[in-house]
């Protein structure tokens, strides 16, 4: 049975809605932090009721996570352009870590819905969405491409932790300012021992 034109535009408002909440709460959220980001601050930004909101998202959680999920895609498209042309190991892994820095630094909320707040996300089950799957296959590639599975995965959640480490450290003010530029080629040293 074909669609009618009319359920299609509905179902495309309804995609366009869903987006712009999205698309509303990851702006409040670089602009006033995530606390700023409730349902009721949302409805109001826009111009929808929050049944409307709840309509889309089930709660607030789910709509963190639509960020995040939105947010892993971009991690990997920003990883997957850090590398592209590099061809030797060490600079592959070098261009991915101060590219994942980077994107941290340069989306500080969007970072923290995927890899700070609390979330409905399943990490490192199969059910796992595509885009949280792309970003961590990125950053596996630069971080374990010759190893065996599942030491590939260790090895990639282990330098990952500490890119992570890093992150927060650094933005809570926990690491010596005049120290940044030696950590990173430090972790990368210590990831070549490694391999």
């Amino acid at each position: 049975m074909t669609e009618s034109p009319a359920h299609r535009r509905r179902e495309r408002e309804r995609a366009e809605r869903r987006q712009l909440i999205v698309d509303s709460a990851r702006e409040l959220a670089e602009a006033e932090g995530w606390d700023a980001v409730t349902t009721r601050r949302l409805a109001d930004t826009i111009e929808y009721s929050q049944p409307v909101l709840y309509s889309h998202f089930a709660n607030r959680t789910a709509i963190v996570d639509a960020v995040a999920v939105e947010g892993c895609a971009e991690l990997a498209d920003t990883l997957r352009s850090a590398s592209a042309g590099v061809t030797d190991r060490a600079g592959h892994a070098a261009a991915v870590a101060q590219a994942y820095l980077d994107f941290a630094e340069q989306h500080p909320a969007v970072y923290d819905a995927v890899f700070v707040l609390a979330s409905d996300l399943p990490f490192g089950t199969p059910d796992v969405p595509p885009a949280l799957l792309d970003a961590f296959g990125q950053l596996r590639d630069a971080f374990a491409p010759d190893e065996p599975q599942p030491d590939a995965d260790v090895l990639t959640e282990v330098v990952w932790s500490a890119l992570h480490g890093l992150v927060v450290l650094e933005r809570s003010g926990r690491l010596r300012p005049g120290q940044r530029d030696a950590r990173l080629p430090r972790l990368l040293a210590l990831l070549e021992t490694a391999r």
